[in-house]
């Protein structure tokens, strides 16, 4: 960092927003989804830099790496029974005779010299879809809830993990290569945790110790999930693996001087409201201020009361409202929760002095008066009410309260982020089913999917352990869920297993159907097993407006289910307790839950459980133990990661018949030097898009539907639908990246007036898969460009949304506005982003799409440069090039991130 970058810092009230400055972050966390394309990247730059003359060698990470294995489970098996017939060995290796499926040995163990436990440890009380239990795994135990004494772990957690290695088993030995050939790069293999979890539980150091230096710790990475450190004190957000790639190769990252945004919270929550129902409140109030690209630092009274499991969920959620992100300093809550979780007590003390020195740590009687900030934004807890979030979107966020009238609304509006346009004569319609011989019936608000995660929620025991405390007074007053519900609990780390099961709540959470599925993301991304024929058949025949309720943090339609046109977010005691009421459609306040045996109706606040029961067992169960047992499980591994074989060569030994992994064509025309910036000359435009264009959209992570282009190419390969995986899974091919591009099922393209993933191709007047319009308009040597509204690239920090576009031929974007991380990404792949002037759109500009565009660029680009461009039907208008730095510029100059760090080594 030069000098006059830190005298800019300092002089930070006058040249926020206006100018750069360098930051170097102290490490990187990759989870995998969104680090096996870095990773592939690292070993694509090694060949590239090999053919330039270069040394493979020099390529490595220059910062500490870790890589979480946690987005590669999927619910094959839920509540101990099959629901599908997963393929265990994901078809290539498989095939090719080098995958012998591990077995599970079933062995059902009593607790250690306990003859009369009556926990679910021995037959005891069986739960609503309670099975055989399995020989134990090395993950944390689950703890006797009578005894306290460790015992198996249930078999959907064992069969689950199973097919996951066998599944996965190609792409962890790749990891596992990474590991051993790149310095610097830590992998934590599946059936750990989720990163955020890992990284708040295990990996963050709070201040760095290198040569004899003090620094404060710091993170970037490729997961949106990154900012939940925030709560800790730790400065760390998601950039995408693009921008991550330059920052463990030890280049900055290039950041413009936020502003920062102060945001006082006061009062107190009343006892109904969770720290969910805060981070939505503060979610919905902040995006309705705007913060977008600032950093958010809170203070004031409010945050002394908060935890730091609280404070950690508020800054997990920064990226729906728009934040670079939002930061708790380091006070006296956070040191007696370091404490609490066994962090080195001499580490901490000198943690502590540190902060102090250098004024990092924030002081609850400071009476100084309020810190300087670019704006003041207030918010009183008292005013925060009980919330879930959709039907679509995180950030539309509804009372619980207003539940059943905001729905009924969403039925009648037109179809949209808040409408489904159903007729109202329709909007009662009803369909008989019969499950496991009982008849029920299905109606719009029907809940047919619900999800207990601790992902949003970090690790956090206050939501987790209402949840299971709500389970429990359900149970006891004779309430259930109804069979046909697809429900799971996906634990964000063993710790969450390990007080759910000392506290004696895990059996009702179970006998309500929600059993530990595995740890891992699974039902955020799409994971989710298959619902009932009944169900869908259900669904299709009523065109039903069903629901998904989830404690996770993505609810974009689609991505859940295919058939669940609605999803909800919601805290996990709500996700029970709407499990419990099946449907969403209800007013909790008037309508009852169901009855009891007497026929006594029960309300949901005959059973909520209050604040001072959480915090009860909040103390007496998450004990210091827990969090050192997680961390010795972390360092000791597992037998299955720890015994598979990887090769240990300086290059990967790609193979050409994997689906998995496989060299990307990023370097393909690598040359040593640049070569000079070249017009978009009569670009056809590939999509014309709307607002809200989510990274899902362009990239979508989930299932891969049998019709679809990347379907085709698995299928030409040898491999059944059963074998195809998902994209996120396929992360690391980028022939099935490059065909799942826009391949979201509810992608609404203006050409055709409707959701799917298609788009005409001009010069045949064809309506095809984009990818296939792609080629055709490649084939012919024609550019594309994409025309698009407002917030382009919001969600996910998704990586293959830039290089997916880049490799379909994409030139440009020309959009209303971005989502900062999706627009460096453009950047950094090689794709211009251009920006309508004010006021100014497609629309208003009179423009159809069907025309095509040119663009010339000058000698001298700029950032903010504004361009002028053609269109084949003579109308000439001006475009902003969204460059915010000189560094950016200096990217595309050399057509994107990958190419500069590889010429850096050539």
């Amino acid at each position: 960092m030069k000098k006059e970058d830190v005298m800019n810092i300092l002089d930070w009230k006058t040249k926020q927003s206006s100018v750069e400055v360098p930051f170097f972050p102290a490490r990187v966390l990759l989870q995998d989804f969104t680090g096996i394309p870095a990773m592939v990247d690292f070993a694509a730059m090694r060949e590239a830099v090999k053919i330039l003359g270069g040394d493979p060698r020099r390529v490595h990470p220059a910062r500490p790496t870790d890589l979480t294995v946690d987005h590669s489970l999927q619910i094959d098996f839920s509540k101990c029974a099959i629901q599908n017939a997963p393929n265990p060995g994901g078809g290539d290796l498989q095939k090719a005779g080098k995958l012998s499926p591990l077995r599970v040995q079933p062995k059902k163990l009593p607790c250690r010299g306990q003859t009369t436990c009556r926990g679910s440890c021995d037959s005891g009380e069986p739960g609503r879809n309670s099975g055989k239990l399995s020989s134990q795994i090395e993950n944390t135990p689950i703890l006797c809830p009578f005894h306290l004494q460790p015992v198996p772990e249930p078999e959907t957690v064992l069969k689950n993990q199973e097919v996951e290695f066998g599944r996965n088993r190609e792409r962890l030995q790749f990891f596992k290569w990474s590991s051993r050939v790149f310095k610097n790069v830590a992998v934590i293999p599946p059936g750990t945790g989720m990163a955020h979890q890992v990284n708040l539980e295990y990996l963050s150091r709070m201040v760095f110790e290198e040569d004899d230096l003090l620094f404060p710790d710091s993170v970037v990475g490729t997961d949106s999930h990154i900012t939940m450190v925030n709560g800790l004190g730790i400065l760390g957000w998601g950039v995408g693996g693009i921008e991550t790639e330059a920052v463990m190769l030890g280049l900055p990252v290039s950041l413009t001087l936020p502003e920062v945004v102060g945001c006082e919270l006061s009062g107190s929550s009343n006892p109904f409201v969770t720290s969910i129902d805060v981070v939505l409140g503060i979610t919905k109030h902040l995006r309705q201020v705007g913060v977008a690209g600032k950093f958010v630092e809170f203070f004031g009274s409010g945050v002394s009361q908060l935890s730091i499991v609280d404070r950690t969920t508020i800054a997990n959620m920064c990226p729906e409202y728009g934040a670079i992100l939002s930061f708790f300093p380091v006070d006296n809550v956070t040191l007696k929760h370091l404490e609490h979780t066994g962090f080195d007590k001499a580490k901490l003390k000198s943690v502590e002095t540190y902060l102090k020195a250098v004024k990092l740590f924030r002081h609850d009687q400071d009476n100084s008066g309020e810190p300087a900030y670019s704006q003041v934004i207030r918010i009183h807890l008292n005013s925060i009410v009980p919330s879930v979030s959709g039907p679509k979107r995180p950030q539309d966020r509804v009372a619980v309260t207003d539940m059943k009238r905001d729905f009924q609304a969403c039925l009648n509006e037109k179809v949209g982020f808040k409408g489904f346009q159903i007729a109202a004569e329709k909007q009662k319609d009803y369909v008989s089913i019969r499950y496991e011989g009982s008849e029920y019936t299905l109606s719009h608000g029907s809940v047919v999917l619900a999800a207990v995660t601790s992902c949003t929620n970090n690790c956090n025991p206050s939501v987790m352990l209402a949840a299971g405390l709500l389970a429990k007074k359900a149970v006891d007053a004779g309430l259930h869920v109804k069979p046909y519900i697809r429900t799971s609990l996906s634990p964000g780390s063993g710790m969450v297993t390990h007080y759910l099961s000392s506290s004696g709540v895990l059996p009702y959470l179970s006998k309500l159907g929600f059993e530990i599925v595995g740890y891992g993301c699974s039902t955020c991304v799409g994971n989710t097993a298959p619902l009932p024929e009944a169900v869908l058949s259900a669904v299709k025949q009523g065109d039903l407006v069903t629901c998904g309720v989830l404690s996770g943090n993505k609810n974009f339609e689609g991505r859940l289910c295919d058939c669940v046109r609605a999803n909800y977010l919601a805290s996990p005691p709500l996700v029970v307790a709407y499990a419990i009421a099946g449907t969403v459609n209800i007013d909790f306040q008037t309508e009852p839950l169901g009855t009891d045996p007497t026929g006594r109706s029960i309300y949901l606040q005959d059973i909520w459980p209050s604040r001072e029961e959480v915090h009860q067992m909040e103390e007496e169960r998450v004990v210091l133990s827990m969090f050192k047992a997680l961390k010795e499980k972390m360092e000791m591994g597992n037998k299955r990661w720890n015994s598979l074989e990887a090769p240990d060569s300086v290059l990967f030994p790609w193979d050409l018949k994997s689906t998995y992994i496989r060299c990307p064509s990023f370097f393909d025309k690598l040359t040593k030097e640049p070569v000079a910036l070249q017009p978009i000359e009569n670009a056809h435009v590939l999509l014309y898009l709307g607002d809200s264009v989510t990274t899902d959209h362009i990239s979508p992570a989930g299932s891969i539907a049998r019709s679809s282009a990347a379907a085709k190419y698995l299928t030409n390969r040898g491999l059944t639908p059963r074998e195809f995986n998902s994209y996120g899974a396929r992360r690391g091919n980028d022939a099935v990246m490059t065909r799942g591009t826009f391949a979201n099922i509810k992608l609404f393209n203006k050409f055709l007036g409707k959701p799917a993933p298609k788009t005409i191709h001009f010069p045949s007047g064809q309506t095809l898969d984009v990818f296939e319009a792609a080629e055709l308009y490649q084939k012919d040597g024609v550019p594309l460009i994409i025309l698009a509204g407002k917030k382009y690239g919001s969600g996910n920090s998704r990586d293959w949304a830039a290089k997916g576009p880049y490799l379909l031929g994409v030139k440009a974007v020309l959009a209303e506005s971005y989502e900062k991380i999706h627009k460096d990404h453009l950047i950094g792949i090689g794709i211009v982003p251009l920006q309508f002037l004010p006021g100014e759109n497609a629309e208003s500009l009179g423009l159809s799409g069907r025309e095509t565009f040119s663009l010339t660029f000058p000698e001298e680009l700029s950032p903010g440069l504004t361009l002028s461009i053609k269109t084949s039907t003579g109308k000439v208008f001006s475009v902003i090039a969204a460059f915010e730095n000189d560094v950016e510029v200096t990217l595309y100059r050399h057509g994107g991130l990958l190419n500069f760090v590889a010429r850096k080594f050539s």
